[in-house]
């Protein structure tokens, strides 16, 4: 029953954000056209319910010249692609703006876990061990408020999954309030193998 709730407020909440972000999206837009060269969006295949693909909407921060379907904390030296605009984007989460779309759609929910780029067999996989892959992907989850791209992939999958068999009003209530103080403390998000391998040398690990 609660699934089909969650459904309901996903297209409420996503059709209300349509209207009301639209000056938001109107200053995104000019700020992305007057910084680079490029498309305004920036689409992605991604992996769906039932591991069905689709492609996930996000305002375009890197440059087009940047090599594709690479997660950005995997590029050598990532800050070379990202624009000016992408920066501050990025570190605010007002690039995933656009899929508030996905959402109204029935691509996405607002909580859920991130939908997996489609060459990431690796977390697809680890996912279907936890049935995490049966379930619409999220804005956010809850395992991105607890770590984010600092997360190895079993870690992420068993959060995935923990969320997957505990989906309720409360837990997606505790991630979304759990998004908010996140994104404003910027926590989290690692951009590129020079972070990672600065925090490597910080926590001992190699």
């Amino acid at each position: 029953m609660y699934l089909k709730i969650k459904r309901i407020v996903d297209i409420l909440l996503s059709f209300l954000s349509l209207i009301l972000l639209s000056p938001f999206f109107i200053a995104i837009i000019i700020a992305i056209k007057i910084d680079s060269k490029g498309p305004i969006l920036f689409k992605q295949k991604r992996i769906g319910k039932n591991k069905k693909e689709f492609y996930i909407l996000k305002f375009r921060t890197m440059k087009i010249e940047t090599p594709k379907d690479t997660p950005t904390h995997l590029l050598q030296n990532p800050d070379q692609y990202i624009t000016k605009v992408g920066k501050f984007l990025r570190k605010t989460s007002l690039d995933e703006l656009p899929q508030v779309w996905n959402i109204f759609t029935g691509q996405m929910s607002i909580i859920g876990p991130r939908p997996a780029l489609w060459n990431q067999y690796d977390l697809i996989e680890e996912r279907d061990n936890y049935g995490a892959n049966d379930i619409l992907p999220g804005l956010t989850g809850w395992a991105q408020v607890n770590g984010r791209d600092e997360l190895p992939i079993k870690l992420k999958a068993e959060l995935d999954g923990e969320y997957r068999e505990n989906i309720s009003l409360k837990l997606d209530a505790k991630c979304f309030y759990r998004t908010i103080i996140s994104v404003s403390k910027g926590e989290g998000v690692v951009e590129g193998e020079v972070k990672n391998k600065e925090k490597s040398r910080e926590t001992g690990v190699k």
